[in-house]
């Protein structure tokens, strides 16, 4: 399987790459970003021969069949990484919470969010990697909560890696930054931006592009990749997950084979709501993927607008930070598919110079063929989660933003998975005060969570707030490459 540019070729980088050169070098031409050239397929026949598959059997066979150049023998050690979830036979469950709709708890590893399920597997492949080719590596990861942990967990102590973690400071809940500040690893550096999450992602684009930056690397003997869903290694492991979800429905009887389902998305950088296009496009038989958003809704409008405007918008911190975001990268892959490199570089250009974009409404259309779209505010979200809490599931405020779409965006009554980014305990204070009482502070809210819903807190959850913080560096973000090459 080759991959090309989203953009269109510079004449410097190769017309196409493999999968290999696309994740350690994940920045194409033109500040564009990697795409595979085609995809497998996922009829009813593949479908029917993985109904009785464990998860692990699916994605080695997935990423086979994808035509990936990675052994597979690596492929299944680092597919192993997923027997330190919850339940190693089954790392994303699906709980039936309406007649005709499922969560998928993607949160079940390690950080307790779904990046763990891109990022596990990926961190050692891209390590191997590294080590066959005798190479150094600086992994970058700019982060609005759920990446840095993840990033730094799979890379902790890897061969041939160092990685560089960058959060917004503030722009997180305190588990999550917990989660990062406290790593002890000697390959990793966290640092904390002054300013929001577009700023902390921007920088690293910026960087990745960066001819001087790769040039002071390559002084110290190092090279540069990222981590962030800009690199395919994260997408790549995100669809399967969508098939799992598909044939848990089918193992369930809740569905039968071949029947369409909608699927519900919380979207911040669009690299899960990606994973489901793919899939989509693959053949699996989605009706629609429904994007849910909170009050930072510019998905929205460019959905159900055509309108992607950065003008006159200001970044609001919410109670769903893993969201706030204005600048989703995998947007530019979509439209890539939809109107071909041309356009996609004269939109991500305009951009670029003006700060937004309008779509056709040719183009508009296009893009509601696959996705509809809807936010939730904070209030909203909390009103969720004292619902479902009543009935016996407790849910975190990202997925609250779900059931709004599920409510209003569906126009046929097809099952429905909603799919579950995080567990509740990375955003307690919020649960707690959905649950009616607010507290000041995550520990206080995770115990009052804990009690009045009957609900544990996970050992790794409990065991941050003893931990020694080993990152205490917060910086303007044109301080950013200084730290870094000083770590290095």
């Amino acid at each position: 399987m080759q991959f090309i540019e989203t953009r269109g070729n510079d004449g410097q980088k190769p017309v196409s790459v493999s999968f290999s050169e696309a994740i350690l070098s994940p920045s194409a031409s033109f500040g564009g970003l990697y795409v595979p050239k085609s995809l497998p397929s996922l009829d009813q026949a593949y479908l029917e021969s993985h109904l009785e598959s464990h998860y692990k059997t699916l994605a080695i066979d997935f990423l086979e069949k994808f035509g990936i150049d990675i052994d597979r023998e690596v492929l299944k050690e680092a597919l192993k990484r997923y027997d330190a979830f919850d339940d190693p036979s089954n790392p994303v469950p699906l709980t039936q919470v309406e007649e005709d709709c499922f969560v998928s708890e993607l949160y079940h590893g390690p950080t307790r969010a779904f990046k763990d399920m891109a990022l596990q597997p990926f961190g050692y492949v891209l390590s191997r990697l590294a080590q066959e080719k005798n190479e150094n590596y600086l992994i970058m990861a700019a982060t609005s909560g759920d990446t840095g942990p993840a990033t730094l967990e799979t890379f902790k102590n890897q061969k041939n890696v160092k990685v560089a973690c960058l959060y917004p400071d503030g722009g997180t809940s305190d588990v999550q930054r917990l989660q990062m500040v406290t790593e002890d690893g000697e390959n990793l550096k966290v640092i904390g931006v002054k300013g929001n999450f577009d700023d902390t992602q921007n920088t690293l684009k910026e960087l990745l592009a960066s001819e001087d930056f790769k040039a002071e690397l390559k002084a110290h003997n190092i090279k540069l990749s990222a981590a962030n869903s800009v690199n395919f290694g994260r997408i790549i492991f995100q669809i399967i997950y969508h098939i799992h979800s598909y044939l848990e429905l089918v193992r369930k009887k809740a569905i039968t084979m071949g029947e369409k389902i909608y699927l519900v998305v919380p979207s911040g950088n669009f690299g899960n709501a990606l994973g489901a296009y793919y899939a989509k496009k693959a053949g699996l038989p989605i009706e629609k993927i429904l994007i849910s958003s909170n009050i930072n809704n510019i998905l929205t409008d460019w959905i159900n607008k055509g309108e992607y405007d950065l003008t006159i918008r200001t970044l609001v911190q919410t109670e769903s930070p893993a969201m706030d975001i204005l600048k989703s990268s995998n947007v530019e892959r979509i439209m890539y598919d939809k109107f071909g490199p041309e356009r996609t570089k004269e939109l991500m250009d305009e951009l670029a110079s003006n700060g937004k974009y309008k779509l056709t409404d040719d183009e508009v259309a296009a893009i509601q063929e696959d996705f509809s779209a809807s936010f939730s505010d904070d209030a909203e979200c909390e009103n969720v989660i004292g619902v479902y809490a009543n009935k016996g599931y407790i849910m975190d405020p990202h997925t609250a933003t779900c059931m709004k779409a599920y409510q209003t965006l569906r126009e046929k009554p097809l099952k429905t998975v909603v799919y579950s980014t995080a567990e509740w305990t990375k955003f307690s204070p919020a649960v707690s005060k959905a649950l009616g009482k607010e507290v000041k502070g995550d520990i206080a809210a995770l115990k009052e969570v804990s009690e009045s819903a009957n609900v544990n807190v996970p050992d790794m959850i409990n065991a941050l707030f003893d931990k020694p913080i080993k990152h205490t560096v917060v910086v303007d973000k044109e301080n950013i490459k200084g730290e870094m090459l000083s770590f290095l």
